[in-house]
């Protein structure tokens, strides 16, 4: 059973503390919530040993409004948009403004550069069989125009569509990935799958048939144009080794970059994001102490 005290608090604000002084001689208890405004009553409860007998105990809600678990205070300072299950900005990463750059310059410059490159030496040396190799390191290296109607190591002969249909949807894949998961944070990955990405524009020219002519073959309507030449006598897989272009080239070491760093991913995979847990979230301020 609870007594309730009403306390009249007058328009002057002096008489508020010698009042609450009163309060506390009586009680031998802090009256917990006491609000002050002119002309008004505010009930204030105390448990009726304490106003009985004077006791310096007290109350369990006294004792947590003045010392508040750790819990309770990161319950009450914490909002909901700070906890990172919930989606805080502040933990999504933030892509620099040079990454679109990067990716985007690598993949069209890496396009350009194959598909002018073969229309050179295809113009040059003309189609396969035409004229002879044109060494550059005799024996090991040279330029030898070729058609590979399939796949790596002319692997799928004959299935160029598909292999057409997988190089499109391939490289949606790679600009979700980036821009749309924000993979793009890390250079390094930004700068592979720039890479392969021009090698995936450079032969998906030529397996659309964008170069055939009705006077070829209609097996290499679907075919990639091959002009680069490696060898290494009488040694196996390499003598030779398969033609292949700049767009091959630059899909093997997009390719090499992403195996690198698969195996050693805290060395190369930089990332400008800082989630708020690690660069300073806000830490829940201590609630004031009442005096």
């Amino acid at each position: 059973m609870r007594r309730y005290c009403w306390i009249r608090v007058w328009s002057k604000v002096e008489n508020v503390p010698k009042i609450t002084a009163e309060l506390l001689n009586s009680t031998g208890h802090e009256p917990a919530g006491i609000l002050t405004s002119k002309s008004s009553f505010v009930p204030t409860t105390f448990p009726l040993h304490h106003a009985m007998d004077g006791s310096n105990l007290t109350t369990a809600h006294t004792t947590n409004d003045k010392k508040p678990s750790k819990a309770g205070s990161a319950e009450q300072t914490e909002s909901p948009e700070s906890l990172v299950p919930s989606g805080n900005p502040q933990d999504k990463p933030v892509l620099p403004t040079s990454r679109p750059i990067v990716f985007f310059s690598l993949a069209i410059i890496g396009g350009i550069a194959d598909l002018w490159s073969k229309s050179f030496i295809f113009n040059w040396r003309g189609l396969p069989g035409e004229k002879d190799i044109w060494w550059i390191v005799d024996g090991y290296f040279g330029i030898e125009t070729a058609v590979n109607i399939g796949a790596v190591f002319g692997l799928g002969a004959g299935k160029g569509t598909i292999f057409a249909a997988f190089s499109i949807v391939a490289a949606i894949g790679i600009c979700v990935w980036l821009f749309w998961f924000k993979a793009a944070v890390s250079l390094w990955l930004t700068t592979a799958l720039g890479l392969v990405t021009g090698g995936i524009i450079g032969n998906l020219y030529d397996r659309l048939g964008m170069w055939w002519e009705p006077n070829f073959p209609i097996e290499w309507q679907s075919g990639v144009r091959d002009w680069i030449l490696f060898r290494i006598p009488n040694v196996p897989f390499l003598d030779p080794w398969p033609n292949f272009n700049i767009a091959d080239s630059l899909l093997v070491i997009g390719a090499g970059m992403l195996l690198y760093q698969s195996f050693f991913p805290g060395n190369l995979a930089d990332s400008n994001h800082k989630p708020a847990s690690a660069s300073g979230k806000n830490e829940p301020e201590s609630a004031p102490q009442e005096s």
